[in-house]
């Protein structure tokens, strides 16, 4: 793409911001300042840091953009001159569109934008009090260039330490097994739609499940399908989970959710996460209802090592960890939200 071309056909924004990096905001720092140690990447917000913009992304906020991290001594030293010479030198368009750097220390950077001391320790709550939508913000996109630490923060963020990763599975083990059989009771009174609603939370469930068995960050609601499509899961689910959704009566939208539970089942066992996990259909108090029924959060919490993990899992089994993370922001409710893993918070409530 030559110089001048103003783009006019879709162009993935990774490539775009990547190509204003290299050509517009590195030689400007080289020129200005020769030496300076620095990271620049795209990270954060937007539809193309995950890979999943389109040529209607460009309509808004769809623009060539850069993250610049310094030192934080250079923040503090050379951070207006730094901007002062982005302004100066860098040209307001790029390829035809507005242009945006903004410049950070990584470690301001994290604290803003997940209100966590990334430098420190990052503890088991600290972990269940960062949304997994931002968690993936953060760790998708792009890194440049770098020279102070960025990816090193990246990979640490990567994703879950082990037994975080098991309670996780654990708990959302534990958001199904009570509802499975309410599909049933409730389609049995007359409430197709009543079912019908419980039928849907059990696949967006079923589908966080599979993101946390295959150790990926599930995006926000607007690319949660599109992200488990992808999945190596992903094709063979989404016809049994789109039966559960196209059920006309809650007999068959019950024995869809069976067939997903059982597929489930099979992906747990093929993984080797746990001691094999056998199903068994169950009609619970002799109703007329069938639900598959495997003990996976015992044998979950059985794998837990982390003494922090474990005093969670034992005191707060059932969450509801990912509706708490994803109604954490502005990042400062975070800080509230450890309170309820904290012995102290709970026991003055």
């Amino acid at each position: 793409m030559g110089e001048d071309q103003v783009v006019t056909a879709f162009v993935p924004g990774l490539q775009l911001s990547g190509q204003f990096y290299f050509e517009r905001v590195a030689p400007a720092l080289s020129a200005d300042f020769p030496g300076l140690r620095y990271s620049a990447a795209l990270l954060g917000r937007g539809s193309e840091v995950l890979g999943f913009d389109d040529e209607m992304s460009m309509d808004h906020d769809w623009n060539p953009r850069v993250q610049l991290f310094v030192g934080s001594g250079d923040l503090v030293e050379r951070g207006q001159a730094i901007e002062d010479c982005l302004r100066r030198d860098v040209p307001g368009e790029f390829r035809g569109r507005p242009v945006s750097v903004s410049v950070f220390s990584v470690g301001g950077y994290f604290e803003e934008q997940l209100a966590i001391d990334i430098g420190g320790e990052i503890e088991a709550r600290d972990w269940l009090t960062l949304p997994e939508h931002r968690l993936l913000m953060f760790t998708a996109g792009k890194v440049f260039h770098d020279e102070v630490g960025l990816q090193e923060v990246r990979d640490r963020l990567a994703y879950y330490p082990r037994d975080v990763w098991l309670y996780l599975l654990m708990a959302g083990w534990w958001r199904i097994h009570p509802e499975l059989n309410l599909v049933g009771r409730s389609g049995f009174v007359g409430d197709d739609l009543g079912s019908s609603l419980i039928g849907s939370q059990l696949v967006a469930d079923l589908m966080r499940l599979c993101f946390l068995m295959e150790r990926q960050y599930a995006p926000y609601s607007k690319w949660f399908g599109t992200a488990f499509a992808r999945l190596s899961c992903g094709p063979e689910l989404t016809p049994t989970l789109r039966s559960v959704l196209r059920a006309e009566d809650w007999k068959a939208r019950e024995r869809a959710l069976l067939r997903a539970y059982e597929q489930l089942a099979d992906l747990h066992n093929a993984s080797g996460i746990t001691a094999e996990a056998t199903l068994e259909p169950v009609q619970m108090w002799d109703r007329p209802f069938t639900v598959g029924w495997a003990d996976f959060p015992d044998l979950l919490r059985a794998e837990i090592r982390d003494p922090a993990v474990a005093h969670i899992a034992d005191s707060w089994p059932v969450g509801p960890v990912d509706q708490f993370r994803h109604l954490l922001w502005p990042a400062s409710n975070r800080r509230r939200l450890l309170r309820v893993f904290d012995d102290e918070s709970r026991g003055a409530g």
